[in-house]
């Protein structure tokens, strides 16, 4: 076994969950990813946790929606989750376009059908990263080698010191009224993110991790965004979205690719028109782009807003939670003519924060 891959299960059962004994332990992993799954059996043992191994595969995944004709809530799935401390899920798939052929409404049918479980899910100290598999290397445009570099590297930072860096935004967020995000002719959107929370998040729930997220005023976002990246959903890729919000809430759409999808997304329910994430990218070590919503969000010079669900961690007392089935990250490159405000105040022009060196004022 590659030393790398115990060393990714111990930051997992260390770092991003805290494994302790007694703790009940689910681990779902596909098939290429066993021996990360044996690694993580073996803390569990050692540390005195009670592990399950559920196997992820994607070809059973599209083989049961293609085949229903309706979803049901699937109540001993639930309980399985009700019952657990701890949910350690990985991706590494070996075709990634495995779902390309399932129908959106069927997606949103069945993703409304699991809206419960996966809130329960959510509840508990759980963590989604990547395995390296081949089929992710090719949509990446790396050797598998390289890959596996890129993915063990970007999940072994110095997390410690990325929360520290990543600490000067929160601070800037935590007691903000008002964001504004520009960039080029196509992205200006203004949302209030007054009595929500900004997170710092440092590789816990997702590893790797290195951004700061935080909620809008859900009937607050106004303006227009252009996503400029293009992002992978249900095996099929989505580019160009352009998105138009009045009150919180998307009126208009377009793509210059899969727009179809994009339709399907928005119609999921009433909660994926409305905005549930502002998400900012700090991590400098992720330095390219890859197709993969796990690491590309994180990286520097980019922000991230997902349609559908918000987290409730960041979300104060006095405003609503906007829920959803969906939850789909979106990405706007930052690196020129771009900027972010926080209370009229620019915390970042052209991808550069205003306390990082290079920071140039107006």
């Amino acid at each position: 076994m590659d030393p790398r891959i115990r060393e990714h299960a111990e930051t997992i059962a260390t770092h991003s969950t805290s494994i302790e004994a007694g703790d009940t332990v689910v681990v779902q992993l596909p098939p290429a990813a066993e021996d990360l799954a044996v690694a993580l059996h073996e803390i569990c043992g050692d540390r005195g946790a009670q592990p399950v191994f559920l196997s992820y595969s994607q070809r059973a995944d599209r083989a049961y929606k293609r085949a229903a004709d309706s979803f049901e809530e699937p109540a001993h799935r639930r309980a399985l989750y009700e019952e657990t401390d701890v949910f350690v899920i990985a991706r590494g798939g070996a075709n990634v376009t495995e779902g390309a052929d399932v129908a959106p409404e069927t997606n949103a049918a069945y993703n409304r059908a699991i809206e419960a479980v996966k809130r329960e899910r959510l509840s508990k100290r759980w963590c989604l990263t990547q395995y390296p598999t081949p089929g992710h290397a090719q949509l990446a445009g790396m050797s598998t080698e390289a890959y596996e570099d890129f993915v063990w590297d970007a999940v072994s930072i110095d997390w410690e010191a990325q929360g520290a860096f990543q600490a000067q935004l929160v601070e800037r967020l935590d007691d903000a009224e008002e964001v504004r995000i520009r960039s080029g002719d196509e992205t200006d959107l203004t949302m209030s993110i007054a009595g929500n929370t900004a997170e710092n998040d440092t590789g816990e729930a997702n590893l790797p991790g290195g951004e700061v997220f935080t909620a809008p005023v859900r009937e607050s976002v106004s303006g227009v965004v252009h996503f400029d990246l293009p992002l992978y959903r249900y095996g099929r890729e989505i580019d160009g979205v352009r998105l138009r919000f009045e009150d919180g809430r998307v009126v208009s759409h377009a793509a210059d690719r899969n727009e179809e999808l994009l339709t399907g997304i928005l119609e999921t329910d009433e909660g994926s028109r409305y905005l549930g994430e502002l998400g900012i990218g700090m991590n400098r070590a992720i330095d390219r782009f890859t197709y993969n919503m796990l690491f590309d969000e994180k990286m520097g010079d980019t922000v991230h807003m997902a349609v559908g669900s918000a987290y409730p961690e960041t979300v104060g007392e006095t405003n609503a939670v906007n829920e959803s089935a969906e939850h789909v990250d979106m990405i706007v490159d930052m690196s020129e003519d771009s900027v972010i405000e926080v209370d009229g105040e620019v915390v970042q022009r052209d991808g550069t924060f205003v306390f990082e060196d290079g920071f140039e004022a107006a």
